[in-house]
């Protein structure tokens, strides 16, 4: 995953990316999902985050043949508050 954490502000979104290896991989395809999706949530073909409520969660990347990659959200108040 292009990123292992990643904090935002309440409202906020950011991409996430997977690299599938090896690169002659037939199916490269890659699924998202959030641990908490009161905190984060996250498209599950794109990988899009949006940050939902202050807190933490884990986002996991998983490929067709079982290997996982995760990233840590940390989600803050908005406004700093």
């Amino acid at each position: 995953m292009n990123k292992q954490t990643l904090t935002l502000e309440e409202g906020a979104t950011e991409m996430l990316t997977a690299t599938v290896a090896p690169a002659e991989a037939t199916d490269k395809s890659v699924s998202y999902a959030s641990g908490d999706e009161t905190i984060a949530t996250v498209t599950p073909v794109q990988g899009k985050v949006t940050a939902v409520k202050a807190g933490k969660t884990m986002i996991t990347a998983k490929t067709v043949n079982g290997k996982n990659a995760t990233c840590e959200i940390t989600v803050t108040a908005k406004g700093g508050a």
